[in-house]
Formats: C-alpha cells, structure tokens, sequence
C-alpha cells in the first residue's frame, strides 16, 4: 500500500532545480513506525526512497516529504535508554558550562529535545532550560522528570511567540534534528530570533563524507531528509544570516559535525572552518564523481551479507538481530531479510518490546531473550552503539554467541 508523498523539484537548502540521483532503495515502509500484533495483518504505508546530489550546493537529500506529524507525534526512540547518548551529552553540557560561565540566569533550549536526556544535566546544576519536542508521548517523559517541555513543531512562528515572551537563549541545542526537518528555513531563522547575541547554537548532525566512505546507507530513511556537508551547512546559515563559527568532527551516529553558531562578528575559530571546507574541495564535495560509487558499494554489501546469512541458515545455524532502530528496519527492508534469515529482533527499550518490525515484520523481545535462546549468531544493526552493546553482552558472548556486524565492513565479533 502506497500512501502519497510530497516529492520535492528543488533542492532544499539552496532551491536549485538540477538533482543527480546517488541510490534507489525503492517502496520502503516508514523505519520507525514499530507495529504491534494487531497491525500485522492490516496493509502497511510504503514511500519512495530516492537519495539525490545537488551540485550548486552539495546537499544530498531524499526527495519524498513525509508529513512530519505522521512521523513524529507518536515516537518510540527514547534517547536515555542510550548509555552513549548519555555520556557524549554529559559531557558537552559540562564543557559549556564551564566555558560559556552558565547559571540561573542563564537560558538553555533544545529543539528536539526527546526525553530530556541532555536537557536535564542543566536541570541538575540549577540551570533554567526549555525543550521543544513534538512527540507528545515523549515530552510527558521529559516534563515528568523536571524538564520544563513544550510538545510543538519548532519553527519561525513558534520562536516568534517565545521571543515575544522574553524567552531568549543563551545556548540552543539540535543535535540530529537538522536532517529531519522539512521547513529547514523555518527552523534555521527560529534559531536566529531566539539566539541571544552573544548566544551560541550547538548542532550536531551526521557528516555526509563519513555515510559515503563507511557506507552508512542504513542511516537513510524518511525521517532523513537531508545528509549534510560543512559546504551545504554554510550556505544554509549564511542565507539566515547566521555564522558557523568552529567546527568539530565527532565520532558519535558513524560520524558527525558539531558546528558552533552565532550571530556575525562573534569569537570564532574560524581556521577550523576554513579548513574544512578547503578539505571538503579537495575530495570533491560538489562533484557527483564523489558519490557516484555508493549505489554500488551497497549492492556488494546485501549480496555478501545475504551469502554469510544464508550459509549459515544452511549449517542450521539460529540467527538473531540487536536494534530494532530505524537503520536497522532500512537495512533489513533493503536487503530483504525476514524471519527466513533471523528468527527474533532484541531491543533495550521497554517501548519497543512486544512489537515487529515494518516491513520484515520480525518480532521484537528484550536482551535478556538473547540468553534464553541461545542463538548462535547476532546480527547488530545498531553498529553505531556497538561497544556499548557488546559490553553489555558479556555473558551471551560468554558462552559462545556471536556477533555480525557489517558497517563499515562484515566482521565476526
């Protein structure tokens, strides 16, 4: 069953008309959308997974537009149940604190602030903040722990009404937020209004040149609109006229940018900028020559990893899989692999549990099933979290379970 789409004519950052294709994954189900037993027989939305190159810019983007309140006002990933998502976001809080001298009168917002995984370190050390998060069952969580929550779309019209209360930021957060929006300007000129001006925008979002070199195809999905490089992200604030004052490559989701934003004429490191962007030319940021070999890249990946998972289906051999997240669901619906290669998906999140995975349909248990079945085989989908899942595994791999993993490369753990 198809549901219909907006499809896009123009780039969205820069507005240009001339899109190159880059990889069709074809009709896919929506990654996030966990089904419960009751929606296995009912017919299931699929959308166009098309990924596109805009050359005037450098924006790779898909061109389908799902409507944002089919996707996000009902949300099953919660942030905390992440250890990783936990540190990597204690730390940054910490950092800012310190560097940026913030106390009780002081303003933190985040866009996209999930269950107040971050927000709530601020909490901690009596720092006022505000989340803006439009999964309503998601923001009841934050609320419920301290995290002053608003459950609204962010955009320029809802900055304005903030701005209008006095509600200016010293700090705004989005991190992986910039990819899933389609009012992209909206949200670029909301940062703007509310921005203080000395104030700063932390975002962080996944680094497009890492997603092509490690072949990080799961990470596309509908919920991903845009895959971003330093090029396409400059021109995006500049025409809001906002400033991308450092710049930093992280290593969280496979390999992200941290941009530091400001209004013009703030301290900035600006080296770390130019140096990027000088780097980016060099391998070719807005020549499709760049990516025109990730269609094939991953065409090599199903057919080996489908081979592995199929010789060992024929040894008898029981195989699981660990993450039942939106790469995963991609991957899986990609490759076509369902419950005649993997018997069973396990997932931390007690949201998750009891439910399948679209498209595949394969039920999903907590970890603990894993020692119950014993299987011989784990297939990790959720590669970007994979030392923390492995340390949690111990005793599964104890006793001799094994873990696949196949981005960047297939290996046996």
């Amino acid at each position: 069953m198809t549901h219909s789409a907006i499809l896009i004519e123009h780039c969205r950052v820069c507005n240009a008309t001339h899109l190159e294709p880059i990889l069709s994954l074809g009709q896919m189900p929506l990654a996030n959308s966990l089904l419960t037993e009751a929606e296995l027989a009912l017919p299931e939305p699929t959308y166009p997974l098309e990924l596109v190159f805009c050359p005037a810019c450098s924006l790779v983007q898909i061109t389908a537009t799902v409507p944002p309140e089919l996707l996000f006002r009902e949300y099953l990933y919660f942030s905390s149940f992440s250890d990783t998502m936990l540190h990597h976001s204690r730390e940054i809080v910490e950092q800012l604190i310190r560097t940026r001298g913030l106390g009780p009168d002081s303003l933190v917002m985040e866009i996209a602030s999930n269950d107040g995984y971050l927000l709530q370190y601020f909490v901690n050390a009596k720092i006022p903040v505000l989340g803006i998060e439009p999964a309503q069952n998601i923001a009841r969580v934050a609320q419920e722990r301290g995290v002053r929550t608003i459950s609204e779309f962010f955009n320029a019209q809802l900055a304005t009404t903030l701005q209008a209360r006095g509600e200016l930021a010293d700090v705004i957060f989005a991190n992986n937020v910039l990819a899933h929006v389609a009012d992209l300007h909206g949200v670029i000129e909301g940062i703007r209004l509310l921005l203080k001006k000395d104030g700063v925008a932390v975002i962080e979002t996944p680094y497009v040149k890492d997603m092509i070199d490690r072949s990080e195809f799961d990470t596309i999905y509908h919920e991903h609109l845009c895959y971003y490089s330093l090029t396409a992200l400059q021109q995006l604030f500049k025409s809001h006229d906002l400033a991308i004052s450092a710049v930093e490559r992280i290593s969280i989701h496979g390999g992200s940018l941290r941009l530091y934003v400001t209004h013009p004429g703030a301290v900035s490191s600006w080296n770390t900028v130019q140096d990027l962007l000088a780097e980016e030319a060099v391998w070719g940021v807005r020549r499709l020559d760049f990516y025109q070999n990730f269609a094939d890249k991953v065409k090599r990946l199903e057919v080996t990893l489908t081979d592995i998972l199929k010789g060992l289906k024929l040894q008898g051999r029981k195989i699981a899989a660990y993450g039942a997240a939106a790469k995963g669901s991609t991957l899986l619906n990609a490759f076509n692999i369902d419950n005649e290669l993997l018997d069973f998906v396990v997932d931390r999140s007690t949201y998750k549990q009891g439910r399948y995975m679209p498209g595949c349909h394969l039920p999903i248990y907590a970890p603990t099933n894993l020692l119950k079945q014993m299987p011989d085989y784990v297939l990790l989908l959720t590669w970007n979290f994979a030392e923390e899942i492995l340390e949690q595994q111990v005793e599964y791999r104890r006793r001799g379970g094994r873990f696949i993993t196949c981005i960047p490369v297939i290996k046996v753990v």
